[in-house]
């Protein structure tokens, strides 16, 4: 007979905490309208009118909150996550509130300064709670209080070790007691749910591979009577990835393997990015463009501009442009040679512009056009393509964004002549880590560094 599991409920299974903590958000609302109308009209004692308002805007954000998923479990979420769905909850309730004084046509019997002020207030307030909510978790998970112990099942992969040893781990609210090996071998199920038993786990963390999917079967058939909570990690150190999460495609769950996260908004607010960015660099660097095309064109015999077809977005052609950096000579249109230290090809002036990147400026022009980005993995010529896609595993996944005039690549070292395979697949491996953390700040941060370090660099030639 099976011993009784020796499971110990956690806090928030005893208690109803979403609903206490969705009370207290409503309190906070009530409380901000108060301090609001103190601020606005310096009385404490709100009419009929305020009161109604003020339930209202209550009554709202706690739906708006609870409906972006701010008072599911945020176990295991770090709180810069959390932050973001809480500040998206508020901003959304703004939203609703403005559009119903609108349509309404009751904007004008409100103060706009007490409105805001109730916002800000109540969101600075909700905030803060989270905010003390976080530290005391923390304090008390270093003390082994507050953990949800995890009996893990190890494939010996890089991941299930990080898992088992990673001192984080209790911040995120998750202890694992034992590392149990996969070993789907006669009497393993049987010890395994033995160990669930013994152990009184709160969950089990499967770290397999996806070749394993049978034994994952079996291990959940073995655990059929057991209330016990199993999560499969999968161990991806065979499978390159890129910007891998979950999607809910077509009404079922999709495990994105390779996918680009430039979708929906990111996608509109990259080319928003590009178009107000572009746009202000392009008249910045006007007078510098026609100073270098009167120097191109006094130098040296030939056109001021170099196109050339590069491999855009999803693998579509588009002809890039440069300033002209060497002197007019033809080449063999299935190979490109690259510039080398001394190329006896580079004129004087093409020198400088190679070495100072002011070549590149033209694609400013690409930017605006909609068929490259400011940031964004360098476009090769075809032929390297062509050559590099069979020997850099993943190298066409680059192609799933927009090419940029600079990169994470670029500002990392990997900038220049690429005459080893090595550097190649740093490149590339620099690339698909920008395509797969992707964000706003990640590509002002890129503009910053090519700013003060991008432009003079001792690889480009």
């Amino acid at each position: 007979m099976q011993a009784i599991p020796r499971y110990k409920p956690t806090f928030a299974e005893r208690y109803p905490v979403p609903v206490f903590v969705a009370l207290l958000d409503f309190l906070i609302v009530l409380i901000a309208g108060v301090l609001a109308h103190y601020y606005r009209f310096g009385s404490l004692e709100m009419n009929g009118r305020y009161n109604t308002a003020t339930m209202l805007t209550a009554i709202v954000v706690v739906l708006c909150l609870g409906m972006g998923g701010v008072y599911g479990s945020q176990r295991g979420y770090a709180f810069l996550r959390q932050f973001t769905v809480l500040l998206a909850g508020w901003f959304a309730a703004a939203g609703i509130l403005l559009s119903l004084t609108f349509f309404l046509k009751v904007s004008e019997n409100y103060s706009r300064i007490w409105f805001s002020t109730t916002l800000l207030a109540g969101g600075g307030l909700s905030l803060l709670l989270r905010l003390t909510v976080f530290l005391l978790l923390r304090r008390l998970r270093a003390s082994g209080m507050n953990l949800k112990t995890v009996l893990l099942v190890d494939s010996g992969g890089m991941l299930a070790s990080q898992l088992s040893s990673g001192p984080a781990l209790d911040e995120y609210g998750f202890k694992v007691v034992q590392s149990l090996p996969f070993r789907l071998e006669e009497g393993w199920l049987e010890h395994l749910v033995a160990k669930v038993n013994e152990l009184g786990v709160h969950e089990v963390w499967l770290c397999l591979p996806l070749s394993e999917g049978g034994g994952i079967r079996s291990i959940m058939y073995a655990l059929r009577h057991h209330t016990v909570a199993v999560r499969f990690i999968p161990e991806w150190d065979d499978i390159p990835l890129l910007n891998h999460k979950v999607s809910h495609i077509a009404g079922v769950y999709s495990l994105d393997l390779s996918c680009s996260p430039m979708d929906g908004p990111p996608r509109l607010l990259k080319r928003l990015e590009d178009l107000v960015l572009g746009a202000l660099i392009s008249l910045l660097i006007a007078p510098v463009c026609l100073m270098i095309a009167i120097a191109i064109k006094l130098t040296s015999n030939g056109p001021i501009l170099f196109k050339q077809y590069r491999t855009g977005i999803n693998g579509k052609r588009f002809k890039v442009y440069k300033f002209r950096s060497m002197v007019v000579h033809r080449e063999n249109s299935e190979s490109v040679t690259q510039a080398t230290r001394n190329d006896s090809r580079i004129t004087r002036v093409g020198a400088f512009l190679r070495r100072t990147s002011l070549d590149e400026l033209p694609q400013f022009f690409n930017v605006l056009q909609g068929r490259m980005s400011i940031v964004g993995p360098r476009p090769h010529a075809l032929s390297h393509n062509e050559y590099y896609k069979d020997l850099v595993e993943s190298y066409m996944q680059r192609h799933k964004v927009k090419p940029g005039i600079t990169g994470w690549a670029q500002v990392s070292g990997y900038r220049g002549e690429t005459d080893t395979l090595e550097k190649m697949k740093k490149r590339v491996e620099h690339d698909l880590w920008y395509i797969g953390n992707w964000s706003l700040w990640l590509d002002l941060k890129i503009i910053f560094l090519t700013v003060f370090k991008g432009f003079i660099n001792k690889n480009a030639y």
